[in-house]
């Protein structure tokens, strides 16, 4: 019996040490299979190379020859040009261009002189560089007088200034992603970033002046930081300072309902054309394509500038949420006209812009920026984050992930293949071999002295 017993026991340990070697072997295998090169946020595609090929020429030929550029239906860059030379150059250069008859200085003299007008609440323009025109649009309180007003204003500047009517009403919209509350309202978490020693929430600057205390439930239970810095009107942001100090797991993720999240891996500006996503907590994911850039809007609080417009729906209750593509921050909502239901106009405050004045980098995720667990968080865009030649119909809104905790919601897949596991899985084949060879050992020992006592016994 006691035979029988070691028997089993060894053969369990031999069993055990089997599945040790196997476990580690996996586990090194996959993670160093699945560790992302380099420090990009994503593979860096032609349709990337595109997208900077547009804004380079843009760059390169001057605001006195070109209008601006835009994605096209197949995803190709298009670049609006003044002149058959430049045309010839940006073709060189494997981009489509479109000749237009007035420059981006003559839209821009034109935004000045609509700015200088006496201000009307109500009223919106953006250079739409598709048309190569200026669109002048005002919601329904603008009254009779004041719309014949600003029809004025524009016939002075040219022909290429349009005056439209939009349905609704250009507002501020609160709420968003993830839902923060305090006595003034209720708002939304757009991005988490952090100046290197504390950690905040980016959001719209609408939603609270300084020293506004935010919740993280209608009881004023949670709380969870105090304005500390905002800029409203003019532009659109605010900076929450987390009370704790830091913005803890899953700060590099953005809810998107369901318990789902995307990843975020960079910051950029997008471009005009470019698919994108809103998150809010009203409305939900909705998606849509920017349809314009440096956008005006005279909200009844005042004038803010350099805004993206954008098609995707918004309702009261999705302010602050933020907008992104292909995992890339790109803004936090401003407000807007419509809804869900008939569609309707957003604006947006780009991010980059904001994080610039306010001094602070986005927290990223680090895993998919290919940074260490420790990695400092940065806010410098990645190499792919100038990624708005993505076609419309091919951008995603970025890798999904679980809202909550990661750590805790992870599953044992993703934990045997994280890249930190090399390690372990190198220490539990070790620790095998060692029981393997243990086994080995004890076992011809046994042997040996069984057959000691087998021959002595017949020998004596």
């Amino acid at each position: 019996m006691r035979h029988a017993r070691r028997r089993v026991v060894r053969r369990v340990t031999q069993l055990a040490a089997v599945g040790g070697l196997l476990l580690g072997g996996a586990m090194v295998t996959t993670a160093m299979a699945s560790e992302t090169p380099g420090t990009s946020a994503r593979p860096l595609s032609s349709a990337d190379t595109a997208g900077e090929t547009g804004a380079a020429l843009v760059s390169r030929l001057g605001t006195a020859r070109t209008a601006g550029s835009w994605i096209g239906a197949d995803g190709r860059p298009v670049v609006a040009v003044t002149d058959e030379r430049a045309a010839a150059e940006v073709k060189r250069a494997g981009a489509e261009a479109k000749i237009v008859s007035h420059s981006m200085n003559e839209l821009k003299s034109a935004t000045a002189t609509l700015r200088s007008a006496p201000r009307v609440a109500g009223t919106a323009w953006v250079m739409d560089y598709r048309t190569n025109r200026v669109v002048v649009e005002a919601d329904k309180t603008v009254s009779a007088a004041d719309w014949s007003r600003m029809t004025r204003v524009a016939t002075g500047i040219g022909s290429f200034v349009r005056m439209e009517r939009t349905e609704g009403t250009f507002t501020t919209r609160l709420n968003g992603a993830q839902p923060i509350l305090s006595t003034g309202g209720r708002c939304s978490l757009g991005f988490n970033v952090t100046n290197g020693r504390s950690d905040f929430i980016l959001t719209a600057g609408h939603c609270g002046p300084p020293n506004t205390i935010w919740f993280g439930d209608d009881q004023g239970n949670q709380q969870l930081g105090t304005t500390v810095n905002t800029n409203f009107p003019g532009s659109d942001f605010s900076l929450i300072q987390y009370a704790s100090g830091k913005a803890g797991q899953g700060a590099d993720v953005v809810a998107v309902g369901g318990g789902k999240g995307v990843l975020i891996t960079g910051a950029a500006d997008p471009t005009v054309g470019q698919r994108v996503f809103r998150s809010g907590s009203t409305s939900g994911l909705h998606d849509g394509q920017v349809t314009a850039l440096n956008a005006t809007v005279n909200y009844p609080e005042g004038t803010v500038t350099g805004l993206i417009q954008t098609n995707v729906c918004a309702e009261p209750g999705d302010s602050g949420g933020p907008l992104f593509s292909e995992g890339i921050a790109l803004g936090v909502t401003s407000g807007g006209s419509g809804d869900c239901t008939t569609g309707g106009t957003t604006f947006f405050q780009p991010v980059t812009k904001a994080m610039s004045a306010l001094g602070v980098q986005l927290i990223v995720s680090k895993q998919n920026a290919g940074g260490g667990q420790n990695a400092a968080p940065s806010g410098a865009p990645s190499t792919a984050a100038t990624q708005g030649a993505v076609a419309p119909s091919a951008a995603s809104p970025g890798s999904a992930a679980p809202v909550t905790d990661t750590t805790d919601g992870s599953t044992l897949l993703s934990r045997l293949t994280d890249t930190r596991n090399v390690g372990p899985g190198l220490l539990v084949i070790a620790g095998s071999l060692i029981a393997l060879v243990a086994t080995r050992y004890f076992r011809a020992e046994a042997d040996r002295r069984a057959y000691q006592r087998y021959y002595s016994a017949t020998w004596g």
